[in-house]
C-alpha cells in the first residue's frame, strides 16, 4: 500500500511539474521553435498622410478627474493629420468631475477650419461597466480603425502611425501596442511586475511572429472598425481586449503585436490596487469560457495557443500545491531537493513582501514575490468563479 501511494505521488510530482514548466518555459519553447520553422512576417507599409485612414480613439472612464484632461491632450497631439483623429469618450456614470472635463474638450475641440469636434462624449448617468460603454462608443465612432486605449496610460506621440502600418496586409484585422512600465525618461523597470510583463510581451512577440496574438494591450491597440458590428461584448464582459481581438481571429484575421508602438504606465500603482486588478484579469479567463464557449471549439483558429497561454496558467496554483505536498512525501534525495528549494523560494517571497532587505538575494525575492502574488490571484480567481462571484471594474 505504501509503494502504491509513492507511485502516486511521483507521478503527481512529475505531472505538477510538466505543467508548471510548459506555461512557464515550454509554451514559449514552442512558439519561438514555431517563428523560427514558419514565420509569418507582416507586410507592413508606410502611412502617408494624404491616404491616412480616419481614425477614432475610443475610451471607457469613470471618475478620472485626475487624469482625464492629459490623457485628452496625449490623444489630440499624437503625430497624425488632426483632420482624421478624434475622440470619443463614454463616461460611465462618473460622479467627479470628469463629465465636466469631458464637456469642455467637446466643447473647444473643434478644428479651425470649422470640422466638427474632434472630442465627442456620452455621459451616463448611471454606470452599466464597461463592455457597455465600449458598445455604445464603437456605436458612435466614425472612423475606418479604431484605437483603443484606457484614461491613465500615455501613448507615444508616433505610436498610432507605426499601428496603421500593419493594416496594409490585409490578412491583419487588429494590432496591438507594447505597454512599458516605468517611465520614458529613465526606462522600463526589470523588478516584480516588471519582469513578469516583460516576458509576457515576449511570449506575444512570438505568437504574433507566426501567427496571431490571444488578446491585445488594453491601454493601446486598433482594430478595423468593419470587424467590430457583427458581435457586441456581452453585458458585464471583464478581458474585453481579448474577447475582442478573439472575435476579430474567429472572422478568419489575424491579430498581430508591434512592439514599435508604445505606451506608458506606473509600474507599481500600490500592492492592493495592483492585486485587485489581477484577480479581475484572471477572474476574465475563467468568464471567457461562460460568454465564449467557442473559444475552445475548432471556431478558434488559434485554440492552442488561447489554452496555452491564457487557461494553462489557472492551473498553475493547483499543480504548485500538488507539487508541494508531493515532496513532502517522498522521501529520495530528489524530492527532497526539490522540496527544500520549493521552500526556500516561498520564503524569499514573504521577505520580499514583508520589505526585508536580504542583500544579493533581494533581486531574486522581488521576482519571486510578484510569482507568488500573481498565483495567489489565480487563486482567489477560481473561488469567485466557483461561488459566483463578480468582479468589478478596477478603474
Amino acid at each position: 500500500m505504501a509503494a502504491i501511494m509513492m507511485m502516486k505521488m511521483k507521478y503527481i510530482f512529475w505531472i505538477a511539474a510538466a505543467l508548471i514548466g510548459y506555461s512557464y518555459l515550454g509554451y514559449p519553447a514552442w512558439l519561438w521553435l514555431r517563428s523560427r520553422w514558419s514565420p509569418r512576417p507582416v507586410r507592413r507599409g508606410f502611412v502617408e498622410s494624404s491616404a491616412a485612414p480616419a481614425v477614432s480613439a475610443v475610451m471607457v472612464v469613470r471618475n478620472e478627474e485626475a487624469v482625464i484632461a492629459r490623457k485628452l491632450e496625449n490623444l489630440l497631439t499624437l503625430d497624425y493629420p488632426q483632420a482624421k483623429l478624434d475622440v470619443v469618450v463614454v463616461s460611465d456614470g462618473s460622479s467627479d468631475r470628469t463629465p465636466a472635463i469631458l464637456a469642455d474638450y467637446a466643447r473647444d475641440s473643434a478644428l479651425p477650419t470649422g470640422a466638427p469636434t474632434r472630442v465627442r462624449t456620452l455621459l451616463k448617468a448611471v454606470s452599466q461597466g464597461k463592455a457597455a460603454g465600449l458598445n455604445d462608443a464603437i456605436k458612435l465612432a466614425s472612423g475606418e480603425v479604431l484605437l483603443f486605449t484606457d484614461a491613465r496610460q500615455q501613448i507615444e506621440s508616433g505610436a498610432l502611425r507605426l499601428l496603421l502600418e500593419n493594416f496594409a496586409d490585409l490578412d491583419v484585422g487588429a494590432a496591438s501596442g507594447e505597454l512599458m512600465l516605468g517611465d520614458p525618461t529613465s526606462g522600463e523597470t526589470g523588478k516584480g511586475m516588471g519582469l513578469y510583463w516583460r516576458i509576457e510581451k515576449k511570449i506575444r512577440e512570438l505568437e504574433s511572429a507566426s501567427g496571431s496574438v490571444a488578446g491585445a494591450t488594453g491601454a493601446i491597440y486598433c482594430a478595423r472598425r468593419s470587424l467590430l458590428d457583427a458581435s457586441p461584448l456581452p453585458q458585464g464582459t471583464i478581458l474585453d481586449d481579448v474577447l475582442l481581438p478573439m472575435q476579430i481571429v474567429r472572422q478568419g484575421f489575424r491579430v498581430v503585436f508591434d512592439a514599435r508602438a508604445r505606451a506608458w504606465d506606473s509600474p507599481d500603482l500600490g500592492e492592493s490596487r495592483e492585486f485587485s486588478r489581477k484577480v479581475r484579469t484572471l477572474s476574465g479567463n475563467y468568464q471567457l469560457l461562460q460568454l465564449a464557449p467557442w473559444l475552445l471549439s475548432s471556431e478558434n483558429a488559434i485554440r492552442f495557443e488561447f489554452v496555452s497561454h491564457k487557461l494553462s496558467r489557472l492551473a498553475v496554483p493547483f499543480a504548485l500545491l500538488a507539487l508541494l505536498i508531493a515532496s513532502m512525501f517522498l522521501p529520495q534525495p530528489l524530492y527532497r531537493a526539490a522540496l527544500g528549494a520549493q521552500l526556500a523560494f516561498y520564503a524569499l517571497s514573504l521577505a520580499a513582501l514583508a520589505g526585508v532587505k536580504i542583500g544579493p538575494l533581494s533581486r531574486i525575492a522581488d521576482p519571486a514575490r510578484t510569482f507568488v502574488v500573481l498565483n495567489s490571484a489565480a487563486l482567489v480567481a477560481f473561488i469567485n468563479f466557483v461561488t459566483g462571484r463578480k468582479a468589478v471594474w478596477v478603474r
